[in-house]
Parts: C-alpha cells; sequence; structure tokens
C-alpha cells in the first residue's frame, strides 16, 4: 500500500479536479461507488469466462484465482484512499494488512482489533479515535504482528465459508456464473464499505493538505498556419496538344 500511494493521490485529485465543488463527504461516495462497481464488474467477467468456448474448469478456476487477488488489491486502493481523506497516511505495510483483513471481516474484525487495544492500553480504545484510525497509527508496533496472524486465520476461514460457494456457481455457464460472480463481490465489497464507514466514522469538515487538485496551465493557441501556396495547373501532355492543332482548337 506504501507503494500504491502516489496513485491513490493521484485518484483522489482527479476525482477532486473533475468536481471542483465535491466536498470531502462528496468524494468518499464517491470512492464508495467507483469500488463497487469495480468488484461487480471483476466478479461477473470471472464468471462470464465459462461462456467462451473450450475454457474449462481449470482455465476457469485460474481466472477466478486471478479475480480473487484483484478483489484484494482494490479492497486495499480503496481503504487507503478513505483513510487518506481522513488525513490519516498508511505507509507501513504490516499495519497496512491489518486494516484491509480487519476490513473484510466486518464486525468480528473490529471486536479483535478492540480486544487488542484493551490488551495494550488496558482500558479499551480510545473513544476520540475510530478504530480504523487505532490499527493505523497509535496500535502499538509489538502487536500488530499477532493481531495481524490471527486476522489471518479467520478472514481464511470466513472467505472460503462464504466466497466458496459462489466460486463453483461462476462455473456454471450460459451468464449463470456471471450473475453470481458479481452479486457475490457486490455483497462482500458492500459490507466492505459499511466497515469502512465504521471505522473511519464521518468524512473531515475540509481536505487535508497534500491532496488539492493540480491545476494545469491552459495549452496556448496554436498559430494559425500559412495558407498553401496555389499550385499552377500543370501544362497539358505533348500529343494533346498536337490533337488540338490538328482539329484547329
Amino acid at each position: 500500500m506504501s507503494a500504491q500511494r502516489p496513485a491513490v493521490i493521484a485518484h483522489i485529485r482527479s476525482i477532486r479536479q473533475r468536481s471542483p465543488g465535491a466536498s470531502p463527504e462528496d468524494v468518499v461516495r464517491i470512492l464508495e461507488k467507483r469500488y463497487l462497481a469495480g468488484v461487480t464488474a471483476t466478479g461477473a467477467g470471472s464468471g462470464a469466462a465459462t461462456m467462451i468456448p473450450g475454457v474449462g474448469t481449470a482455465v476457469g478456476l485460474t481466472v477466478i484465482g486471478v479475480e480473487t487477488v484483484t478483489f484484494f488489491e482494490m479492497t486495499a486502493l480503496y481503504a487507503q484512499s478513505i483513510a487518506e481523506v481522513h488525513g490519516i497516511v498508511v505507509d507501513d505495510e504490516e499495519r497496512a494488512h491489518t486494516l484491509v483483513m480487519a476490513l473484510l471481516l466486518g464486525g468480528p474484525g473490529k471486536d479483535l482489533v478492540q480486544q487488542f487495544v484493551r490488551q495494550a492500553s488496558g482500558t479499551g480504545p480510545d473513544r476520540r479515535q475510530y478504530w480504523g484510525e487505532t490499527v493505523s497509527t497509535s496500535l502499538p508496533k509489538a502487536l500488530t504482528g499477532a493481531l495481524n496472524s490471527q486476522l489471518r486465520e479467520m478472514l481464511l476461514k470466513r472467505f472460503a465459508l462464504a466466497q466458496g460457494g459462489s466460486m463453483l456457481g461462476r462455473l456454471i455457464p450460459f451468464g449463470i456464473g456471471a450473475l453470481i460472480g458479481g452479486s457475490a463481490n457486490r455483497t462482500l465489497g458492500g459490507r466492505v464499505v459499511d466497515a469502512t464507514r465504521d471505522a473511519f466514522g464521518p468524512a473531515p469538515a475540509t481536505f487535508p493538505a497534500g491532496l488539492e487538485p493540480v491545476i494545469r496551465a491552459p495549452k496556448p493557441p496554436r498559430e494559425p498556419r500559412a495558407p498553401k501556396a496555389r499550385r499552377e495547373p500543370r501544362a497539358a501532355p505533348r500529343a494533346i496538344e498536337a490533337v488540338r492543332r490538328r482539329l484547329g482548337r
């Protein structure tokens, strides 16, 4: 996620450039819509692969596997984009993994994070902070590795149960697999969006520094081209001139 941060910032800037009057809340809603549209499209695309003649089960499962990786990458980019709008920079890889896995787990991920926060502080999470900010900034580094291990184990079990049936369903031909794949990703993506709202809370009133749209200077007008010189008519061939003389013309 730290390597993807320049692309995330450029993405947010492009949204603000296209919608100059958009508030942070508006940008968050645009990010949500784009994320849900993207994961739904990739899920439907992996299911639609079975409609191609000659695509067997092995190839179909490979396509679904690639789509699953894409889903996780899109979730990471979405989570980091929301964090940036809230002024939270996630430049630590281990904290980034923790944040994404907790968001994918939803409620159980939140509960586990708060359990580790209580273990670290002895009192429970800071009420002034949402748990997304706690994971990204203030959770002690010593506990992050242990939290990651438990989140990964929970995620593997839950993802296998939730997505296992839909993966097999995507192999059904005649367009049914595309419908199942798109619906499954839309449902899972919706849970991620809900968990992200709970993790970061309402959008801030103002944008943090560094997300200003880049105002490009307008290109100078092109100089008018000089008019092309008028071509002189070509002289008639000698044979035509000879015929004209014979005919007296």
